[in-house]
């Protein structure tokens, strides 16, 4: 798949970062998550897990938290999520994106946190 070749997976990742400035991330630690996947051979499967979800969601039952960052490739809409999932936590962020994890760890590990305490 992508993991093959370089310059097919260089592409992916730079595309899912255009909507916001590249700053935000920095170019080394960008550099680093592509390098990653690419030389574990992980990119294909992260590739196929989007190719995979594309379409409507089927119905799931166990409790959902949503995280939704304004830079994301896809921004959820919840009228559309509701139909599928039971949401029990949906948090909107004023910053952050498709790497949440790397622009905006405190956010990101608060909210999940809070997710898992609310289930207790």
């Amino acid at each position: 798949m992508c993991d093959d070749h370089d310059s097919r997976l260089r592409p992916a990742h730079f595309r899912s970062c255009r909507p916001r400035p590249r700053s935000e991330i920095g170019i080394d630690r960008l550099l680093t998550n592509v390098a990653i996947h690419w030389l574990t051979g992980t990119a294909g499967f992260s590739a196929r897990l989007h190719r995979e979800n594309a379409g409507p969601p089927p119905p799931c039952s166990p409790p959902l938290g949503v995280a939704v960052f304004p830079h994301d490739v896809v921004l959820r809409v919840r009228a559309l999520v509701d139909r599928a999932y039971a949401i029990t936590r949906w948090t909107e962020f004023d910053r952050g994106g498709h790497f949440a994890a790397l622009e905006s760890p405190d956010l990101f590990a608060g909210d999940v946190r809070a997710f898992f305490r609310d289930l207790r």
